[in-house]
């Protein structure tokens, strides 16, 4: 009995850790993304512009498919996919070298 109960918490555990958690808009979260997301915020001067496109719109994974995406999260700069997102996620000394934090003027 003990065992079977030892299991099925096991398992309730599992299901429930692998549910995606959402916020109020009803938005998955993503830990990595999040960090990305932080990051590039805290790079970028003033006149940047930053934009955060969400995956699971159609539009926007044809347009990162394009682009080279392969994993998320990614970064591109300028249109371009940032090196340090060709198959690994971003580091900061990448996305400088790549121009983020740096006017475009």
């Amino acid at each position: 009995m003990l065992l079977w109960t030892g299991a099925a918490a096991f398992t309730a555990a599992f299901i429930w850790n692998a549910w995606p958690r959402r916020d109020a808009q009803g938005q998955a979260h993503c830990p990595a993304c999040e960090d990305t997301i932080k990051l590039v915020q805290d790079l970028v001067c003033e006149s940047c512009e930053v934009s955060v496109l969400d995956m699971k719109d159609l539009a926007v994974a044809k347009r990162a498919k394009k682009l080279g995406v392969r994993s998320v999260p990614a970064v591109a700069i300028n249109g371009q996919l940032a090196g340090c997102c060709e198959g690994r996620g971003p580091a900061e000394a990448a996305l400088r070298a790549g121009g983020v934090g740096q006017s475009l003027r």
